[in-house]
C-alpha cells in the first residue's frame, strides 16, 4: 500500500479541519474589522484601509468554504455515504479547482470594473452550486438518494442540507461586501451622508447575519465531527 493510500482519509480530514477553521475564524475577522469601516469618526484613508484589511481576511473564509465541498465528497465516499467515486470525485476537484481561480482572480481585481463582473460570475456558480447540494440532500434524507442515508448515514446528508443553506447566508453577505466596494468609490471622491447611511445600514444587516452563519457552522462542524445520525 503507498503512502497516498494509508493516509489519504487522514489527510483529508485534517484538510477539513483546517477549511473549517479559516471558515470560522475568517468570518469573526471580517465582523470585527466592519466596526472600524462604519466607524466615521476615522479618516476615509483609515477606514479604507480597515475595508482591505477585512477583504485579505475573508478571502481565505471564501477559500475555505469552496473547499468544503469536494473535501466532504472524497470523504464521504471514503465512509460509504456517498457512492460516487473515480470520476466524480476528479470532476468535483477540477470544478473547485476552477471556481477557487476564479474566486482569487475576483479578489486581486476587487478595485477594477473586472473584479467586479468576476464576482458577479462567482455569485453566478452559487446559484447553481447551492440548489443543486440542497435537492440532492433533501433527497437523500427522503430515501431517494443520490447520497447513502441510511441508518447511521443521515448525518452526511444533514451537513449537507445546512451547508446549502449557509452557502446562501454566505452568498448574502458577498452582495453586502461587493456593495462596501461600489459605495468606497462613491465616499474617496466626495462626501455623502447618503451613502455612509447605506453602508452603515448594510453592515449592520451583515453583522446580524453573521450570527446565524457562527450557529450554521458550528452545527455543521457538530454533525461532521460526531456523526450522531
Amino acid at each position: 500500500m503507498s503512502f497516498i493510500e494509508m493516509y489519504e482519509l487522514p489527510i483529508l480530514r485534517w484538510l477539513h479541519i483546517v477549511a473549517m477553521v479559516y471558515w470560522l475564524g475568517g468570518e469573526w475577522g471580517v465582523f470585527q474589522t466592519s466596526f472600524h469601516v462604519v466607524n466615521r469618526k476615522l479618516s476615509m484613508a483609515e477606514r479604507k484601509r480597515h475595508m482591505e484589511t477585512a477583504y485579505k481576511i475573508d478571502i481565505l473564509a471564501r477559500t475555505g468554504i469552496i473547499v468544503l465541498l469536494p473535501l466532504g465528497m472524497h470523504m464521504g465516499y471514503f465512509w460509504g455515504v456517498q457512492p460516487y467515486g473515480g470520476a466524480f470525485i476528479w470532476a468535483v476537484w477540477i470544478f473547485y479547482f476552477a471556481w477557487l481561480g476564479l474566486c482569487w482572480a475576483a479578489f486581486f481585481k476587487r478595485e477594477t470594473d473586472i473584479g467586479i463582473r468576476l464576482t458577479k460570475i462567482d455569485e453566478a456558480i452559487r446559484y447553481v452550486v447551492i440548489p443543486l447540494v440542497f435537492v440532492s440532500a433533501a433527497a437523500s434524507l427522503m430515501g431517494y438518494g443520490p447520497f447513502n442515508a441510511e441508518t447511521a448515514q443521515k448525518w452526511f446528508s444533514i451537513k449537507l442540507l445546512i451547508f446549502s443553506l449557509l452557502l446562501i447566508i454566505g452568498l448574502i453577505l458577498r452582495f453586502i461586501m461587493r456593495e462596501w466596494t461600489m459605495m468606497f468609490r462613491i465616499l474617496a471622491e466626495r462626501e455623502d451622508q447618503q451613502v455612509e447611511d447605506r453602508l452603515e445600514k448594510s453592515i449592520n444587516f451583515g453583522r446580524n447575519l453573521a450570527y446565524l452563519y457562527w450557529i450554521g457552522i458550528l452545527t455543521v462542524a457538530f454533525f461532521g465531527a460526531v456523526k450522531p445520525i
